[in-house]
């Protein structure tokens, strides 16, 4: 038996620092609009447009992206599913929801913790996982936010029961103990919905767009987020379907700050060229059914930016602004807390914060984009 210490360390589930991140970072809504910029590329078709966030995180993109949604297709029902492990993560998901359903009457929303490989069709890998999935439809009554909101509150026993984990011995990644799928929709529009909601026990993928915002550990090599993450993610694709991917690239301010510290470290040794050749031999034949799009470096950059004041960047930053700056860069380039405690030692690296944030007059970081077209 793997002991805690020994267990290998998952940097997204410190959720401190995750909280702090993107509440002072403006990374979600970068993301939200760039997913809704994929949107004129979908051709959605009956009974729904359908949409899947592998790894939903707070809800922000999700809820944005939905939004877009509704704008551009306002009479189309819509089918979209999130996968997310984190049981926080489902709760902050789920008080975004009610002004969505109000808006947007014809939408079934999916929300599991079932593996890449078996979230996108909802249905679990083995006959054993089959057999023990929680499979749980909430049909809400009313027609207002607040009414819908109550109810979805009430759902936080279940979700406690069904939605604990397990840390995997070999990659210290959380795994699901229950197999759990929770399908919600208005009871009102129950009818017009038959022939969206998911059945238990499965059912054809077949996305117009799949979001695959930051889904990996960064050091983590490419075959594993390839052969776990990005072919069944596209495989789950149906003609003319999206998938948007997005990452963390370096060469920022908040590299500037993480290089003053620990100057040989290497945060992100995958970038997008090497994912897609790795998925373009991973998909086989099959590959020419897609266009694997890296994009030249100005299209595929995604810049996103911690929120000061222009006052706050100053010789005499204040300590909040220095501790935000701080925990987002080390966010991003997601060091272990072991290290990052031996950074704190002293004052030296508040010091190299204050200095990154006035020589480059606040503090910024890139994500690379890349594109998985179904052809």
């Amino acid at each position: 038996m793997v002991s805690a210490d020994d267990r290998p360390f998952r940097f997204y589930d410190n959720r401190q620092k995750y909280l702090a991140f993107v509440t002072t970072c403006d990374e979600k809504w970068q993301v939200a609009k760039r997913a809704a910029a994929e949107l004129v590329n979908v051709r959605p078709a009956p009974p729904a447009l359908r949409v899947f966030d592998a790894g939903v995180g707070d809800g922000t993109v999700l809820s944005h992206l939905m939004r877009s949604m509704h704008a551009r297709f306002p009479n189309a029902p819509f089918y979209v599913v999130g996968k997310e492990i984190s049981l926080e993560d489902v709760r902050l998901t789920l008080e975004k929801l009610p002004d969505r359903l109000v808006e947007h009457p014809d939408t079934v929303f999916v929300i599991t913790n079932l593996h890449y490989s078996e979230a996108p069709t909802l249905c679990p890998g083995t006959a054993e996982k089959r057999r023990n999935l929680v499979y749980r439809q909430v049909k809400l009554t009313g027609s207002e936010s607040y009414t819908f909101g109550a109810q979805l509150r009430d759902l936080d026993d279940f979700l406690v029961k069904h939605w604990e984990v397990q840390p995997s011995e070999k990659t210290g990644n959380p795994l699901y103990v229950h197999p759990t799928v929770l399908v919600i929709h208005r009871k009102d529009h129950e009818f017009a919905l038959d022939a969206v909601i998911p059945p238990k026990g499965g059912c054809a993928a077949d996305y117009d767009l799949v979001i695959a915002s930051q889904p990996w550990r960064s050091r983590t090599p490419a075959e594993f987020k390839v052969d776990k993450i990005l072919a069944p993610m596209a495989r789950s694709l149906r003609s003319h379907g999206s998938l948007l991917g997005i990452q963390s690239a370096g060469n920022d301010p908040g590299m500037d700050l993480i290089r003053r510290i620990w100057p040989d470290e290497q945060p992100f040794p995958v970038d997008r060229y090497e994912l897609i050749e790795k998925l373009r031999i991973a998909l086989g034949a099959d590959a020419r059914k897609y266009d694997l799009l890296a994009f030249p470096d100005d299209e595929s950059k995604l810049r996103f930016s911690m929120h000061t004041l222009p006052t706050e960047i100053t010789n005499n930053i204040g300590t909040s602004t220095l501790f935000a700056a701080w925990n987002a860069a080390i966010y991003v380039a997601q060091m272990e807390d072991r290290r990052v405690e031996d950074a704190m030692a002293d004052n030296s690296y508040l010091q190299a914060t204050a200095d990154v944030l006035n020589e480059h007059g606040g503090l910024w970081f890139n994500d690379e984009t890349f594109v998985v077209r179904r052809l």
